[in-house]
């Protein structure tokens, strides 16, 4: 096999990362428009909105974690044209992925009253629990959707999901205006008119995706399992489970950061869920690229090719830095611009814009982390990387973020310069895990290459 160039993988991982790229915006943009638009409500209910998304999201991306075993076993059966193998992955991560996601709804809906003890402003937490009850029903649709997005994209079929993703979100904002301030005759709800638009564009979402999968040529599965395959089952939950925990482990440093906030009384609050939906956008966005990159890599590995997996890797690499790097830029440009879209206090702006300064300098670090897991997912290494999100976030980063914060009186920014080492050593670590794997691969496959001509 030839080594194709750094410029043909770099064009190979767009058109796969572009549409997922854009579907992973359309799931975070949903949080942000309830948070914009939950804004003009005014500080408590803006508090809400982050506390609420504080402890969904780490469900939710635990969820997504869990769908993406899916994703580079699919994509390396298709390296190896093994059509059976990818369709018993399909329907063994549909069984996987339906018991996620009813466990964690269970979950939420049992653990939510914790909120009354985690020393939280008591009228946030008054409108924080509908708000959660509401999102958490979406967690149902929203993991159907994840099964056969996760299927798609490990035959590297993207457009589709982003077509829909985007669409779907356009519906939350419209439903959004019309349940959150009682337009066209619909009941003003507020906060919880948010959760509500978020539920039923989750529904037609997950409808649409079924729909699209189900009728393509190039689905001949079917969901009927006559027997299921352990060795099969327990491959997936441990390439599944430990990439949920690698999101739980970051996702649930930035919940805890929100709660520390919390400490700091609701405005502090409300800057830290306007400068962190800055940068969760962002994030979201690499985490594509991070999915094509699982894509590229498993694929090439399924092939036994490791010189062009190592290239697609790379190219990933660099796509998410350029990305980031914009990202940065932005931040810095618009770091009193942004934060008026979503509240009009100026105390709330100005330290929402001083964080995102903050953020700007974790742009880069964490655009080669998440890529870093996305390659390593590719190449089915999930555990040594789920330890080092672990160390890197709760035995580095968050200890250190509480000692800024209060015993050294640094406040918000004490938080987030906590959060910034934990993202500067995960992309240090994640990226040297990337190359010295895949370059003891290289050597293991040239040692095999020159064997066979002897």
């Amino acid at each position: 096999m030839s080594l194709q160039p750094l410029s043909t993988h770099f064009k190979t991982t767009f058109i796969i990362a572009y549409p997922i790229v854009l579907s992973q915006l359309g799931h975070i943009t949903v949080g942000v428009a309830d948070s914009v638009m939950v804004g003009e409500l005014g500080t408590e209910p803006l508090a809400a909105v982050s506390l609420a998304n504080s402890i969904f999201s780490l469900v939710l991306m635990f969820g997504i974690g869990v769908s993406m075993a899916i994703t580079p076993l699919v994509a390396a059966a298709d390296g190896k044209g093994d059509k059976q193998k990818s369709g018993e992955v399909f329907r063994h991560g549909f069984i996987i992925n339906m018991c996620a996601a009813f466990l964690l709804g269970l979950l939420v809906l049992s653990g939510s009253s914790v909120l009354y003890y985690l020393d939280q402003p008591e009228q946030v937490v008054r409108l924080t629990i509908p708000y959660l009850l509401i999102i958490t029903l979406s967690l149902i649709p929203f993991m159907l959707f994840q099964t056969f997005k996760q299927y798609a994209e490990g035959l590297s079929f993207t457009r589709t999901a982003m077509f829909i993703t985007l669409s779907a979100n356009l519906l939350n904002i419209a439903f959004n205006y019309l349940l959150i301030y009682g337009k066209l005759g619909f009941p003003a709800l507020g906060l919880n008119g948010a959760g509500w638009a978020t539920l039923i564009s989750r529904v037609i979402m997950a409808i649409v995706m079924i729909a699209y999968v189900t009728r393509a040529s190039w689905f001949q599965q079917g969901l009927r399992i006559k027997h299921l395959q352990k060795k099969l089952m327990v491959r997936m939950l441990k390439l599944g489970i430990p990439t949920g925990f690698q999101y739980v482990f970051e996702v649930g440093a930035f919940s805890c950061a929100a709660i520390m906030m919390g400490w700091l009384g609701a405005q502090a609050l409300a800057a830290h869920q306007i400068a962190l939906n800055m940068a969760a956008v962002s994030y979201m966005m690499v985490t594509g690229i991070a999915a094509a990159s699982t894509v590229r890599v498993g694929n090439q590995l399924g092939k036994q090719d490791i010189p062009n997996m190592r290239r697609a890797g790379f190219s990933a690499f660099l796509m998410g830095l350029m990305l980031m790097t914009a990202s940065a830029i932005l931040f810095v440009v618009g770091k009193h611009f942004l934060p008026s879209f979503y509240i009009d206090e100026p105390d709330v702006i100005e330290l929402a814009g001083s964080l995102l300064i903050v953020a700007a300098f974790f742009q880069l670090s964490d655009g080669v982390q998440a890529v870093g897991l996305g390659s390593l997912r590719g190449m089915a290494d999930v555990k040594i990387p789920t330890i080092i999100t672990l160390v890197a976030y709760w035995v580095l980063g968050l200890p250190i973020a509480y000692w800024l914060a209060f015993p050294m009186n640094l406040g918000p920014h004490g938080i987030w310069y906590g959060l910034l080492l934990s993202l500067t050593i995960a992309a240090i670590l994640l990226f040297a895990r990337f190359h010295y794997l895949s370059k003891k691969l290289l050597k293991q496959s040239s040692s095999v290459k020159k064997v066979q001509t002897a």
